[in-house]
């Protein structure tokens, strides 16, 4: 049997439009050995929690942490539960619910985040462990690079540099095309080649990170400005790049506001 909803909880407020409907069939499908009340209610609640992640973690938290204590039986749930939890920060959390997931579905998705949370805690050996014991060929492309990048991590977090760079060498660093996770390969890269001091190399993935970085996943555009020794200058919608070190530069938006104000005494 499922937790009995305590009279003393109270469940976090659902958005208008978390309904049943939006959640992913598959998902719809686990949650069918619940009554249909029960279930119809936890489907709430993770499409409330699928919503929130990026903009309110912390609400998407609360909404998964409800859905658990109401179908802690259910893979899905445990893994909706496991991935809120890794996003606020709460390791030991995210890694005992992503395990569950794991365990109940089979599926090593959840291998990268795993791995990062024994990082989290501060047991980066644990994470190499299970970076390189994982079974590559149940994984796609995306979820081998994070596994590197999350073995990257650990080296670094060890003091080993060198072997931080050598976990990232692989075939997908000479990919040109707009990748959803070629960014953070590179940027990851060019990361730990600016850490080594090696400087030229290291632009060089910057600017590749960044052009590939549709959707904002990283800040390869300041830190290639930075190596530029130039600085990024938001202007109404555009960005301009300046010299950082020039003191002659004007920011257009004040020679902008000094015209207005020229305007306006006159």
């Amino acid at each position: 049997m499922e937790e009995p909803e305590s009279s003393k909880e109270v469940a976090p407020e659902l958005p208008e439009n978390a309904l049943v409907h939006r959640l992913d069939q598959e998902i719809r499908n686990e949650l069918r050995t619940l009554p249909k009340s029960l279930a119809d209610l936890v489907a709430k609640h993770l499409v409330a929690a699928g919503d929130l992640l990026n903009q309110d973690p912390e609400r998407a938290y609360q909404h998964a942490l409800y859905a658990r204590r109401r179908a802690s039986r259910v893979g899905a749930v445990r893994e909706a539960a496991g991935v809120a939890a890794y996003t606020v920060g709460k390791w030991q959390e995210a890694l005992s619910e992503l395990r569950a997931a794991r365990r109940i579905t089979g599926q090593d998705t959840y291998l990268p985040m795993i791995a990062d949370c024994e990082r989290g805690i501060g047991r980066p050996e644990r994470a190499l462990e299970i970076a390189h014991e994982a079974p590559l060929d149940r994984l796609d492309t995306a979820e081998q690079v994070e596994l590197r990048i999350v073995a990257s991590g650990a080296r670094r977090d060890m003091g080993d540099l060198q072997g931080a760079l050598v976990e990232l060498q692989c075939p997908q660093l000479k990919e040109r095309r707009a990748r959803p996770w070629a960014a953070r390969l590179f940027y990851a890269y060019a990361d730990v080649l600016a850490e080594l001091g090696r400087k030229e190399e290291a632009r060089e993935y910057f600017a590749r990170a960044s052009a590939v970085d549709q959707e904002g996943l990283t800040d390869a555009d300041e830190r290639l400005a930075a190596l530029e020794g130039l600085e990024i200058v938001d202007v109404d919608d555009d960005v301009v790049w300046s010299d950082a070190e020039d003191p002659d530069f004007d920011d257009p938006a004040e020679a902008d506001d000094g015209r207005d104000d020229a305007a306006e005494k006159e």
